[in-house]
């Protein structure tokens, strides 16, 4: 008996460039980026502008970073994730059941957020913003786990692409729709609405399900699990070759970029634009770059690997920071701004697939939630310390021109260290398990 051939799907008609990004995981990873976006922007760049229209002094908005703090020390509690089970709702699944309850808490912590009056009780709002910070950065810990373990080794540069795409479209798309609700119905009806953009990410979850490799930590005694949630994870990851020069360049290389990144906001609002012109070049234009940028950086990992993508990322965003001090030189200038725009954000497109497809390969899939959250967090905490104490002062003491100058001199040292460990091996040596192994359908 025959059976008739089994007609091609409508993913295979695709060209083979394409079909890689329409697979259910990376498609997942899309969606889980475009929540985790979102409450990073509602603490950042969104709430920068209210304050700064507010009247708030310059310093005062700089601090705020330090509710990004909350987001380097997840690590902490990221062992919870990785260990305990919720009840009730645990039976979906561990990463579904955190994925529901962690996309909870940042709706609620968001809309307190907008209801607050930064001008009457600015003390009221940095606790809020700091709820925002707590909230997302469990909800990271989730979204970060569950994308790593549902993408196979040959997927991680596709999906962490496709994570980025997810993860600019949330922070754009929450903070145009912040600008141009606030500006007419206020501030408070905008986060309420942005508060909606942690369902994609709790609706992959219901639709996908447990992610395939997902692998539940061995089970011990209670105080002898308790132990090993928490030195488990760090102790594999140190116990491995050349684990401090890894984890210096992780400390190291995007000091320059994160110091950039929040004062943006504080340049153009001094140059006089407009709420409408920094959606239309800051938001709008950003986002296309972006996604130009990353479509770019899918392109360099498939063909010239990791290590080389990731080193031309790390010479392009150094470089990038030159632009704002093109634009603070030349003043309200639309074309500058456009042009420090665009460039700014391709260099971050490229980084974004590069390096974060590295940072997901040197996890251990026994421990994806703590390890990613340890190396996500290290990877900005330095940056967004001195943002949070040094940037507004600094910004005032030298002006913006030398201020990018200073970033762009800061983020040499961990390109120079990316190159020795390239030439050195220790590139290759360093992956984990999610790097290599494939889940129970064999994908490698």
């Amino acid at each position: 008996m025959t059976h008739a051939p089994i007609a091609p799907s409508w993913r295979d008609k695709l060209p083979d460039g394409i079909r890689p990004y329409v697979e259910p995981a990376p498609l997942a990873a899309l969606l889980l980026g475009i929540s985790s976006g979102f409450p990073y922007a509602m603490i950042g760049a969104t709430l920068t502008t209210r304050l700064a229209q507010d009247g708030i002094d310059k310093k005062a908005v700089t601090a705020f970073a330090l509710a990004f703090l909350v987001y380097n020390v997840k690590f902490l509690w990221a062992p919870l994730v990785d260990r305990f089970h919720l009840p009730m709702i645990g039976r979906l699944g561990q990463r579904v059941s955190w994925l529901l309850f962690s996309g909870l808490l940042v709706m609620v912590s968001v809309a307190q957020l907008g209801l607050v009056d930064p001008k009457a009780d600015l003390v009221h709002t940095a606790v809020a913003a700091v709820l925002v910070g707590i909230a997302g950065a469990t909800f990271d810990i989730v979204i970060d786990a569950y994308r790593i373990e549902a993408l196979a080794p040959r997927q991680l540069g596709v999906g962490s692409g496709m994570s980025q795409y997810g993860w600019r479209i949330g922070s754009v798309a929450a903070g145009a729709l912040a600008l141009v609700v606030a500006s007419r119905l206020g501030w408070a009806t905008a986060y309420l609405l942005c508060a909606g953009f942690a369902l994609p990410a709790m609706l992959t979850g219901l639709v996908m399900g447990e992610p395939a490799r997902h692998r539940e930590p061995s089970q011990r005694r209670a105080l002898a699990e308790a132990i090993d949630a928490v030195v488990g994870p760090l102790a594999e990851f140190f116990r491995r070759e050349g684990t401090l020069l890894v984890l210096l360049f992780v400390l190291l290389h995007k000091i320059g970029d994160t110091l950039a990144n929040l004062t943006i906001r504080l340049l153009v609002n001094d140059l006089g634009f407009s709420n409408d012109e920094i959606a239309l070049y800051d938001v709008g234009f950003g986002a296309i770059a972006y996604l130009v940028g990353i479509f770019l950086g899918g392109m360099l990992y498939a063909s010239w690997g990791m290590k080389r993508s990731v080193f031309v990322s790390l010479v392009l965003m150094c470089v990038s920071n030159l632009s704002f001090a093109g634009l603070a030189l030349a003043g309200q200038s639309n074309v500058m701004l456009a042009g420090a725009i665009c460039f700014e954000n391709i260099a971050s497109g490229i980084g974004g697939v590069a390096v974060v497809a590295y940072l997901s390969a040197l996890c251990n899939l026994r421990f994806t939630a703590t390890q990613y959250a340890l190396l996500s967090a290290a990877a900005s905490i330095v940056g967004r310390v001195l943002t949070g104490t040094t940037a507004g002062a600094l910004v005032e003491a030298f002006g913006y021109v030398n201020f990018y100058l200073l970033t762009t001199i800061l983020a040499l040292p961990g390109i120079l260290l990316f190159g020795v460990m390239m030439r050195s091996g220790l590139v290759d040596r360093s992956v984990g398990t999610a790097g290599t192994e494939a889940g129970p359908e064999g994908q490698a």
